[in-house]
């Protein structure tokens, strides 16, 4: 989907396939994959668990379906993203087809194009079996199950995430060369290469389900786009391949969504598409990622420059498995890359899907003493040692050790993680019945307390004041909490471990702590410091001011 490529569909006359050699399949070859899908992590709860599973697929009894690439789009931004992960998508169907997959080209609404091509006559000429149902013809919106998960985003404005000046100059631009500027596809991208002796091209529900049929294929890769409309609902999406018989699994690092931020749940685009994902493998299908074939890393879209948090929850006390979650998407995912790490209901001292903080680049804890089995505490161990930030909610001071006691035959705990990782001193609380009066410490000067909805706000807390003094050397204090006749106890504050890594601590977290904007406000602005010492923090009116002088509109004062 070049953008060169329609600019010369629009002044030639003919267009030319470039057709790759054909490839000779291995007679005998499998696929060892680990396809990723979501679980409840218990009856009535909203919250899932990541879970990945290791299979073994015959490569003959695989298919590979591309869907809608097209060689142009409505949406600028959505083509700009299409002409990043095309080559992506090339190399995956060459891989497969040479193991002995099948692959069969979906571009909807364009078989005029194919119409004598080898790869469209192959699909045609595959007989219809009399077991065809009638129904794979039709769109499909949801399957059996699918409404046990919300839907994940808000599409209705049709997903486009342009500038609108661009947007415009884009429409006329499609017009100047002859495109429907709604509908200005009429091939697949050149970019994706079609084997003229071993593909199909059909966009046909009963098409792609006899070819599928007449190979004996049981499982079926999906890639292209866009995951919340056509890859999800067409009659060869995953929906209707899921309904009819054969286990799809979307390969999800080689898909994009419709979703305009502006749009609920007013996320980052690629925020948004990682919702749709996480729908997708709870309800519909598992997934998998396309270094597995390819090796390497997963494929990233170049504008996607997000900082990957994971979120470990652990602790039955402040629901933070409602409060921390709830925080993360409305306001994490608005920036951030966002990954969520439970204990398993009937097991909590073993954590589910652990296995992301090896990609992470922070940690945020909330976990109320939990020893771990040796492995897992061994990875948070390397995490903390690596230097990489991490933030720590009110039991995140005796995350992983026991009060006085050892933990049990092959657990492992971390008494000193308070002490190594905060900067801190936990040893109690004070009584629950008492009221905590929050205020910016006396002397701190931090950015994080100079920022907008801040200031020195005071605010109550119903969460009892930890005792936490003296905190270790290195600690820079920014709020302070008091309760009448006791010393006052630092709340929050910085820390710069050993290992030269930043940590932030706040005792707070309460259940009532995340109803109050100062907090939810210094628990975001801590995440960005955390992860990006140059991003400025500044009070609303002065960083108002600022861009006027930036766009030369003003004087600072």
């Amino acid at each position: 989907m070049k953008l060169k490529h329609i600019i010369f569909a629009g002044v030639v006359s003919t267009v030319m396939i470039a057709f790759s050699n054909a490839q000779t399949p291995n007679e005998i070859s499998n696929f060892a994959l680990e396809i990723r899908q979501q679980t409840l992590i218990e009856a009535g709860s909203s919250n899932y668990h990541r879970v990945t599973k290791r299979v073994d697929w015959e490569a003959k009894k695989t298919a590979m379906v591309i869907c809608d690439v097209w060689d142009s789009h409505h949406c600028l931004n959505a083509v700009r993203r299409v002409e990043q992960v095309a080559s992506r998508i090339d190399q995956l169907a060459a891989k497969l087809r040479s193991q002995g997959a099948i692959v069969i080209h979906a571009p909807s609404d364009c078989m005029d194009f194919y119409k004598d091509h080898p790869a469209r006559k192959r699909a045609m000429d595959i007989p219809i079996r009399s077991d065809t149902p009638e129904e794979i013809e039709k769109w499909c919106d949801q399957i059996e199950g699918e409404s046990a998960d919300p839907y994940p985003v808000d599409q209705s404005d049709g997903g486009e995430d342009d500038d609108l000046a661009e947007h415009a100059q884009w429409q006329a631009r499609l017009s100047s060369l002859g495109r429907d500027p709604k509908r200005p596809w009429i091939r697949q991208t050149g970019d994706i290469q079609i084997d003229k002796n071993l593909d199909y091209v059909s966009d046909s529900g009963k098409e792609i389900w006899n070819i599928l049929k007449s190979h004996g294929i049981e499982r079926v890769v999906v890639c292209g786009v866009h995951t919340n409309m056509c890859v999800l609902g067409r009659p060869f999406g995953l929906r209707q391949l899921k309904r009819h018989g054969f286990d799809p699994v979307l390969v999800r690092d080689l898909t994009d969504t419709m979703y305009n931020p502006l749009r609920w749940p007013y996320v980052n685009h690629f925020s948004g598409t990682d919702r749709v994902i996480d729908h997708i493998e709870r309800v519909v299908c598992p997934t998998v990622s396309s270094e597995q074939w390819l090796g390497g890393k997963a494929f990233k879209f170049q504008g996607d420059n997000r900082k990957h948090w994971v979120l470990l929850i652990a602790e039955d006390e402040y629901k933070t498995d409602q409060t921390l979650v709830r925080w993360a998407k409305e306001q994490l995912e608005k920036e951030f890359r966002v990954s969520i790490v439970f204990s398993k209901s009937d097991n909590p001292n073993i954590l589910v899907g652990l296995n992301v903080l090896a990609d992470a680049d922070a940690l945020l804890v909330s976990v109320r003493r939990r020893p771990l089995p040796a492995d897992q505490l061994k990875q948070i161990r390397e995490f903390v040692a690596s230097g990489k930030p991490v933030l720590g909610i009110r039991t995140a001071s005796h995350a992983f050790s026991l009060r006085g006691k050892s933990p049990s035959e092959g657990l492992a705990d971390w008494p000193e993680f308070d002490a190594e990782v905060f900067g801190g001193n936990y040893s109690n609380h004070h009584g629950n019945d008492l009221i905590t009066t929050v205020d910016v410490a006396k002397y701190s000067d931090h950015p994080l307390i100079n920022t907008r909805d801040l200031g020195a706000e005071v605010f109550q807390s119903r969460g009892s004041l930890y005792k936490v003094s003296p905190l270790r050397p290195g600690t820079n204090v920014l709020w302070e909490g008091r309760i009448a006749n006791q010393p006052t106890e630092p709340v929050a504050w910085t820390f710069v471990r050993a290992d030269a890594g930043r940590s932030f601590y706040t005792s707070l977290g309460h259940e009532s702590d995340f109803q109050n904007d100062a907090f939810s406000a210094l628990l975001l602005n801590a995440a960005h410091w955390l992860v990006d010492s140059n991003k400025r923090y500044l009070p609303a009116e002065i960083e108002h001011q600022q861009h006027m002088v930036e766009r030369g509109e003003g004087k600072q004062r």
